[in-house]
């Protein structure tokens, strides 16, 4: 099975960076909806604060006794089809008894001002309640100055409460202007604006030059704390969705590293499975077609050749077979005592028999030495590091054979003067089906299994297998298996 896995890793990436920015742009709408109302609630705060503190004069007012009638006007203001519109408040009354009574009665509409045109009058003409709202505190301002002055400590101090109330309790300034004068300000203990602060302007008079200014710093920070939650969330998010991208992109790609060693090792094993049946074939050919046989030392050489061969191609077999058992759950060891240097013994003699190179085998081992293991995947596991030791050296190989007991069971090392494996491909030599990359150069025959397989048979043990390797200088490869419970 072929995966298109260029054009599958671009969709996912793009789809990732797709998914990334969208989430950037909803932050980033929601991080520009909060300084929005932000920056409503410090209106709000500056309207509420201006009322309450008129409304503080107006008790002082009425706790010194004094009574009276206010008579307040909004003046001029004009509206989109240029007709000029006055909200007035006939009367603020303070009475006699310390109530207090506000009444709105009528809106005027002058159609063509500067005219003699007809005026028309109504009550509650102004249908946004905000600009009545606005234009009613304005009318306030202009009666209850007359009677007190503008506390503005009082209103420093009802703002830092207002402001309080809606999460913003920061450093501020705020400043009083009179007809574009600024007449008074008050700032916060060692507050000094920075040149990226905002003013926020609140007109209380009748026209723009009649205005309180507060100053503070930009909200940035008091929006990123408040949405921390959710940027959280987000980024958890992301994080968990392209862990499961790279997830999926890995594990394609092991797949397809898989299939391209599967194709190998099929490659690989017929040429190894084809080899000694056509030797086999051959020696049995010879023995019959071309009077062979009638040579006692020619049909002696021949059978022996036909044997070796058929025994090497039962090696393979046995090994492809117990790596198929090895994945089923009814593989069992069948464990024994097991004499170690006499095992070893054994193996070193028939790899120095059936290697054409010279072969130096050592073996350096206790003589009351023994194992509990399973005799025939134990052995395979040994053989297979004498093999790779004998196929993977120079002109003559040394192979040096340690066995020795250790806390809690017994460590045998195979050591060899071959050609070494590289840091970085240490690491992968008991994957299946891996080997390690010769270039273009194939003189060494193998399909990938026997480290594997020693590795899976050594765990099957409850042991371990390592290696440490020196390019030029060769390998060592050290097995533990514990002690028998």
């Amino acid at each position: 099975m072929k995966f298109p896995s260029r054009r599958i890793v671009i969709l996912l990436i793009l789809s990732l960076a797709a998914l990334f920015g969208y989430q950037i742009y909803w932050l980033s709408g929601l991080y520009r909806s909060s300084i929005e109302s932000k920056e409503s609630e410090i209106n709000l705060a500056l309207q509420k604060a201006d009322y309450a503190e008129m409304m503080e004069r107006l008790r002082e007012v009425s706790a010194s006794g004094r009574h009276g009638t206010i008579d307040l006007n909004t003046g001029w203001s004009q509206d989109s089809v240029s007709s000029l519109v006055s909200v007035q408040t006939n009367q603020i009354a303070i009475n006699e008894n310390g109530s207090k009574s506000v009444s709105v009665t009528t809106v005027q509409v002058d159609r063509n001002p500067g005219s003699d045109n007809e005026q028309t009058q109504y009550a509650y003409a102004i249908s946004n309640s905000q600009e009545s709202t606005d234009y009613y505190q304005r009318g306030m301002h202009a009666g209850v100055d007359v009677l007190a002055e503008v506390n503005f400590h009082k209103l420093d101090s009802l703002l830092s409460m207002m402001l309080d109330d809606y999460g913003l309790n920061v450093p501020h300034r705020l400043q009083l202007f009179t007809d574009s004068t600024m007449v008074a300000t008050i700032s916060t203990s060692g507050y000094e604006p920075s040149g990226r602060a905002r003013n926020y302007d609140y007109v209380y008079g009748k026209t723009l030059a009649d205005k309180y200014e507060l100053t503070i710093e930009p909200l940035t920070g008091i929006v990123f704390i408040e949405m921390s939650g959710v940027i959280a969330a987000s980024l958890i998010l992301f994080l968990m969705l392209a862990f499961s991208f790279w997830f999926l992109i890995h594990a394609m790609l092991k797949q397809k590293s898989l299939e391209e060693m599967k194709s190998d090792f099929t490659n690989n094993i017929t040429h190894e499975l084809k080899t000694p049946v056509a030797v086999a074939y051959a020696a049995n050919d010879a023995l019959l077609n071309f009077e062979a046989g009638n040579d006692p030392a020619k049909r002696r050489e021949y059978l022996e050749i036909s044997q070796s061969q058929l025994k090497k191609l039962e090696g393979m077999i046995e090994q492809i077979l117990s790596m198929s058992m090895e994945s089923r759950k009814t593989f069992e060891l069948r464990k024994e005592d097991i004499p170690l240097k006499p095992l070893l013994q054994n193996l070193a003699d028939q790899h120095r028999l059936s290697t054409e190179k010279p072969c130096e085998i050592h073996i350096e081992s206790e003589d009351a030495l023994v194992i509990h293991a399973d005799r025939f995947h134990f052995g395979n596991v040994i053989s297979n590091l004498i093999d790779n030791a004998i196929k993977y050296s120079g002109d003559a190989v040394i192979i040096i054979i340690r066995a020795k007991t250790t806390s809690g069971g017994v460590e045998i090392s195979v050591k060899d003067n071959g050609i070494g494996i590289a840091p970085d491909k240490q690491k992968h030599i008991f994957d299946k089906f891996y080997r390690v990359p010769t270039g273009d150069i194939h003189d060494v025959k193998g399909y990938g299994l026997g480290l594997y397989y020693a590795k899976t048979m050594v765990e099957k043990h409850g042991g371990t297998i390592s290696v440490s390797s020196t390019l030029g200088k060769g390998s060592e490869f050290r097995i533990f298996i514990p002690q028998a419970s």
